[in-house]
């Protein structure tokens, strides 16, 4: 699948976030390659981008992202970039493109799910599909800037800003077929030089097509506005729905607003994921002494490298770095984490006399605590696919429950309840998940 980029223009209402648009920063990430990569992920392989306004730093961006990314990545020159609307860019590729493409524009965001729907309309009787939201109370829309499309079934009848009677709105993102470029050399010829122009030439000939789009975020980042919202949406979504009670409404929150922070500097999830590690090493180093002042500070210290511990997936998913090997280092040292926390419980509690009944707590609390990591996997994954809602008690809650009986000086308290709450919740995992799978 071949992918069209529109990158031509300038951008002035966008301005004030730096040039050249395309390579405005959102949340780490320059708009252009946040287009690329989602494509990617609906199947495009092969990408044609037409720039104009500051072509060069662009051209030179892009030829690092295909060497990073290791897709090809054809640039255009639009030497008229200033004279003409952006229709002329995409005729631009004519020469390049004589079969199926998708077509974006360089600030459209739009997930992956509405790229993979789009790419499954059949274009082989020379047709194009716009994507287009067909709920017309999509508060991320703003009335005032977006293209409204008129329908006769799925067929564009008509298309434009100033539309007052319309039934969907233009996401800005198509699949194509070369009909495309005809229909805007007819339309060039009548003197009109705009994408909506060809469309409404195709739409009078039935060939110009929605693809109904009913759930899913997009968002057209080209004002001030529509960047806060985009920002506000992509960080409200790092929430998951895998998330338990105290990471939910208190670790979340916090790494959420930490993650924007980092999300400007180069840092990859594995340092974060290494850095919160060797934080719950501090916090259960200092547990381990027989001192209230440093078992309250190491449950503290615990505590925030719990919070940290968010962040490496929350930028992960901001910044497409997510990958199987850093999910399972993930894993791994939040085992260790875990192991070494509950270790230092136990050391703590020996300092002050040896008991059966220390050591007996701290085994049983690491085993709940190993069975309820070991079971999350096919458990999560049952709460995502089956789209459940439950109450989920997870390591989150583990480590909060260390903190806790640290600050108030219980750590037999703390290493009893940590055995007793995740034996039970790895026995009802069991039952849970035999219920459900077969």
């Amino acid at each position: 699948m071949k992918c069209l980029i529109i990158a031509a223009g300038r951008g002035s209402r966008l301005q004030h976030k730096g040039e050249p648009k395309p390579l405005v920063k959102l949340l780490g990430v320059p708009l252009i390659e946040r287009v690329i990569r989602t494509a990617i992920k609906a199947g495009a392989d092969d990408f044609f981008v037409v720039l104009g306004y500051k072509a060069d730093e662009v051209k030179s961006f892009l030829a690092d992202l295909s060497r990073r990314l290791n897709i090809p990545i054809t640039t255009i020159y639009n030497d008229k970039w200033s004279e003409f609307e952006n229709g002329y860019s995409i005729l631009k590729a004519k020469d390049y493109l004589n079969e199926p493409f998708l077509l974006s524009m360089c600030d459209h965001l739009v997930d992956e799910g509405i790229l993979k729907k789009l790419v499954q309309c059949d274009v082989s009787d020379s047709r194009v599909f716009l994507a287009a939201d067909v709920r017309k109370d999509n508060e991320l829309v703003d009335l005032n800037d977006v293209t409204k499309v008129k329908l006769d079934g799925n067929v564009i009848v008509d298309i434009g800003k100033h539309l007052k009677d319309y039934d969907a709105y233009d996401m800005g993102v198509f699949l194509c077929s070369p009909v495309i470029f005809d229909a805007l050399e007819q339309a060039l010829e009548e003197g009109r030089s705009s994408l909506s122009a060809a469309i409404k030439i195709l739409g009078q000939e039935g060939k110009a097509l929605i693809c109904p789009i009913d759930k899913g975020f997009w968002m057209d980042v080209d004002t001030e506005d529509a960047y806060k919202k985009a920002e506000r949406y992509l960080l409200k979504n790092l929430r998951k729905k895998t998330d338990g009670p105290v990471s939910y409404y208190l670790n979340r929150p916090i790494s959420i607003a930490i993650s924007k922070i980092l999300s400007n500097f180069n840092i990859s999830p594995n340092q974060i994921t290494i850095f919160s590690f060797f934080l719950s090493l501090l916090g259960a180093y200092l547990i381990s002494f027989n001192s209230y002042l440093s078992l309250a500070i190491g449950g503290a210290i615990a505590q925030f490298a719990s919070i940290i511990d968010g962040c490496d997936g929350e930028i992960a998913r901001l910044k497409f770095l997510s990958t199987e090997g850093g999910a399972w280092l993930d894993r791994v040292l939040d085992r260790y984490s875990d192991g070494f926390l509950i270790l230092a419980l136990t050391i703590h509690l020996l300092k002050q006399k040896f008991s059966f009944y220390y050591v007996f707590a701290g085994f049983l609390a690491i085993i709940g605590s190993f069975l309820v990591s070991y079971t999350a996997i096919w458990y999560d994954k049952l709460i995502r696919e089956k789209n459940l809602k439950v109450f989920r008690i997870g390591r989150d809650l583990r480590v909060f429950f260390v903190f806790l009986g640290c600050l108030l000086n219980l750590p037999f308290v703390v290493l009893v309840l940590i055995a007793i709450v995740m034996n039970l919740e790895a026995a009802r995992r069991l039952i849970f998940i035999s219920k459900q799978a077969y």
